[in-house]
């Protein structure tokens, strides 16, 4: 039987650079140190071929922990709903009003950067409230 995998998570983007800055605000993730050689992630975007800059960008937990985040470049837009996405787990243990105000706190700061909130999913049916949101590019992710 094969141990856990490390995995990263991709996300097809037409800025990388702007989906990843947002993405490493909204969970405390930073990119990672530049290849050998290079001072910093500009430079060695420079080194590429002028078709290549720019076309990809990543973010990491700086704790090690999470999974890796990759941005890519991809010519088509987002058409269609996600059938993947992430939760951002902003309010685990809490309940009733507090967790509403936590949710609400972390949606209007993740608005501030770029976010579009999209609807509020009540508590009902043993489901604890959440809040169902677009990033910067209009990937859908949701509040915990």
């Amino acid at each position: 039987m094969a141990g856990v995998r490390h995995f990263q998570v991709t996300f097809d983007c037409a800025i990388p650079e702007r989906v990843g800055r947002f993405w490493c605000e909204a969970l405390g993730y930073v990119v990672p140190p530049p290849p050998p050689g290079f001072a910093d992630w500009g430079e060695f975007d420079d080194a590429l071929p002028a078709a290549k800059q720019g076309s990809a960008f990543a973010c990491v937990d700086p704790d090690g922990v999470g999974p890796r985040l990759f941005f890519q470049r991809v010519p088509e837009g987002k058409t269609v709903k996600n059938r993947v996405h992430l939760d951002i787990r902003v309010a685990p243990g809490l309940d009733g009003s507090d967790r509403l105000a936590a949710l609400e706190a972390e949606c209007a700061r993740l608005v501030e950067l770029g976010a579009t909130r999209l609807r509020l999913l009540p508590a009902g049916d043993g489901e604890e409230s959440c809040i169902v949101m677009r990033d910067v590019e209009g990937n859908e992710f949701c509040l915990d």
